[in-house]
């Protein structure tokens, strides 16, 4: 038979195995080594040959041919299939000495049950947050494609994991093996899909591994299809090579390198370990870049190289032995409020703290959540004894973000904030009015500043290190001296005596006249950490380097730094760059404040005096020289503070805060969301190393 392009059935019989061969080694080469050798016209020219073929030979065409990845009709419901070998579920771990516990654990396990060890190390792989699947093949065939179901019977979704072109229809060796693997969706196309779902006034899907499984649930295996889903095939269930020359896999590494030899797409972020150190170097490395790459991962997997060793561990009820999970930190959890109690700042606002059942959170134990203010309670609609969703990014104080009303029984109660509020602040409290417009603050005030709560975080922020720099005056011992009666205000930190000291808990004579000569060493300080150690509302760091730049040739003293202060409107210092209304006004209003300048005479009287530095002035041929800098992250061979002082050093401004108005980000370790604002503004971007080469 010859048929319109005359061509013999032998021919093309010949035709169509050539095409599928090239087909496949360009899916392998594009979707599963990340390699594309042909334009994707070339591609879809081929494959459209290769079905115009098989239409007119239907006879010829194999049921692997790389034209049937989609099924045609879409099945009225997913059958059942029992797995060859149970599903088990990974336990998890948070912690270091969690990871060397498990090992101790198995170890003992092994000793008490005759086990043999063999050192082979420890294989840690990334661990992907997606769908699991389990893939077998006879011959070397894909037969069934099934989620993890209950580990025991899963659902098979055969008909649309061969949409997916990193999965081989057929092996490059006629074997029978079942592998274990994830299934997930890219980035770029989660958001895809998502943008189409909003057009058309679908849901949208909550994130790539939720769309990944609603997309391998579809009946329709063209919706499938449609969707780039990937994979990575990390385990072998069973093997039996049959007669071909393949060996079986004596450890986890020789494991992985079978299944890319077989054509399976295997994850390359993986290291073989010979120790514990080893893998928690690795998952220190992946806890920075887990958000840099294509697809989620929520942790790294750790598990016993060598097979034998793993497979005579076994398993707990629910559990492998010989692997586990070392979860990257959460950065949400689920938890119930137990109680909501108040803290007083050192500008006496009253800020409601929940406090929680203690839940793990981006590494650590969390029992506390701030609620920011009254109107966040009641946006939240929050009740004592709710069980909420907190949050916690990096080091951000947790927050609550949602409450799970669903979950309530009745028994919860509203919390009284006002009567809180005031039981704390011994008096009344109020919002303050803010501004020349008299707009009210979020947050309430003490009214009555002179409590124990607010004076404690005043003089406890005065002594800080970026303040006056006390050492010795931690928080647990201004509280002492308060409760003591021993200061009512900063400046009677001047006046303490190693006597008056001594017969306190907590002090010997030593430790005593170690405090006093702290006390007094601070008399002579820079006057920006001075003007930060008042601690003016709104005044930070760097407001508090702009007036020293104002006042450096004019003020020698505290009291010629209050009369200069006490002089200027608010227009005046709206006019330094740097200072808006809001820092203008708070300035106008703390130096107008009579009992806040009678502490200052007080000071002034102690002997302070400000330690001048020279003005930026002095190197104004720096490249830095009038440029505005943010310093984010962590720095290698300098601290933030000192990077800071360098830049001011060559005639730079130092800004706390990413805007158009930014020149330089000089960018350490973990520099997060402002190198991400900075990115998008199109900021200038500098390594340590090129900001250090920059002013030398």
């Amino acid at each position: 038979m010859v048929n319109k392009s005359g061509m013999s059935r032998e021919d093309v019989y010949n035709r169509i195995k050539k095409l599928s061969r090239e087909i496949d080694r360009l899916r392998h080469l594009y979707h599963v080594k990340d390699d594309p050798q042909a334009d994707d016209v070339v591609y879809t020219s081929l494959m459209e040959e290769l079905v115009q073929l098989e239409e007119a030979f239907p006879d010829l065409r194999d049921p692997h041919s790389p034209s049937q990845r989609i099924a045609s009709t879409p099945l009225d419901k997913f059958k059942k299939v029992e797995h060859a070998v149970r599903q088990w579920s990974l336990g998890d771990l948070f912690v270091y000495k969690e990871l060397i516990a498990w090992d101790e654990r198995i170890r003992r396990y092994a000793d008490k049950n005759e086990i043999t060890w063999q050192e082979d190390g420890y294989m840690a792989e990334v661990k992907i947050d997606g769908l699991k699947v389990v893939l077998t093949y006879q011959n070397g065939l894909l037969v069934t494609a099934a989620t993890r179901g209950d580990g025991v019977i899963g659902e098979d979704v055969t008909h649309n994991v061969r949409t997916i072109k990193s999965v081989p229809l057929k092996l490059e060796q006629p074997i029978d093996i079942v592998v274990v693997g994830e299934i997930w969706m890219p980035q770029e196309e989660f958001e895809r899909i998502n943008e189409e779902r909003q057009k058309s006034s679908e849901a949208l899907f909550a994130n790539p591994r939720n769309a990944a499984a609603g997309t391998v649930r579809q009946l329709d295996a063209r919706v499938a299809a449609d969707r780039n889903l990937s994979t990575f095939v990390y385990a072998i269930d069973q093997i039996d090579v049959g007669n071909t020359k393949i060996e079986r896999p004596r450890t986890q590494i020789e494991t992985l390198s079978l299944l890319g030899v077989l054509g399976f797409k295997v994850n390359q972020d993986y290291l073989h370990c010979q120790t514990l150190s080893d893998v928690e170097a690795f998952y220190k490395k992946w806890v920075d870049q887990k958000d840099e790459q294509n697809y989620g991962i929520d942790g790294l997997v750790v598990k016993v190289n060598n097979r034998a060793t793993a497979q005579a561990l076994g398993y707990t009820g629910k559990t492998p032995r010989a692997a586990v999970a070392y979860k990257f930190p959460a950065e949400r959890a689920t938890t119930v409020v137990e109680d909501v109690i108040v803290q007083i700042g050192r500008t006496g606002a009253v800020t409601p703290v929940a406090v929680l059942r203690p839940v793990m959170v981006a590494g650590s134990q969390v029992s506390r959540a701030t609620l920011h203010n009254a109107d966040e309670i009641e946006r939240l609609g929050l009740l004592i004894g709710d069980s909420v969703v907190i949050q916690k990014a990096g080091d951000i104080i947790p927050e609550i973000v949602e409450v799970l009303v669903n979950l309530r029984t009745g028994s919860e109660h509203a919390f009284d904030f006002i009567a809180t509020a005031q039981a704390a602040c011994e008096g009344e409290v109020a919002k303050e009015v803010i501004g020349s417009k008299g707009q009210e603050s979020a947050a309430y005030y003490c009214v009555n500043r002179n409590i124990g709560a607010v004076l404690k975080e005043e003089i406890t922020h005065f002594v800080s290190k970026k303040g006056m720099n006390i050492d010795g005056a931690g928080e647990k011992i201004i509280e002492q001296l308060i409760e003591e009666g021993l200061i009512g205000h900063a400046a009677d930190l001047y006046t303490l005596t190693v006597a008056d000291l001594v017969p306190l808990e907590r002090f010997e004579q030593k430790s005593a006249q170690n405090l006093v000569e702290a006390i007094a060493n601070s008399k002579e300080v820079k006057m920006s950490k001075f003007i930060f150690a008042l601690g003016i509302r709104y005044v930070g760091e760097e407001t508090a380097v702009l007036l020293e730049d104002i006042m450096r040739a004019k003020v020698k003293t505290v009291g010629e730094l209050v009369d200069f202060l006490r002089a200027q409107k608010a227009e005046a210092l709206e006019q330094i760059d740097g200072v808006g209304t809001k820092v203008a006004e708070s300035i106008v209003s703390y130096f107008g404040d009579q009992q806040r300048l009678d502490v200052l005479g007080q000071l002034d009287q102690s002997g302070i005096t400000f330690a001048m530095s020279d003005a930026p002035a002095a190197k104004a041929s720096s490249v830095l020289s009038g440029k505005t800098c943010v310093v984010t992250g962590t720095l290698a061979s300098v601290s933030r503070d000192d990077a800071k002082e360098l830049i001011r050093s060559v005639g730079g401004k130092v800004s706390g805060s990413v805007s158009a108005k930014t020149d330089y980000l000089i960018a350490g370790e973990k520099a997060g969301s402002k190198k991400e604002k900075a990115l998008a503004l199109g900021v200038t971007i500098l390594s340590e190393e090129e900001f250090l080469e920059m002013i030398h």
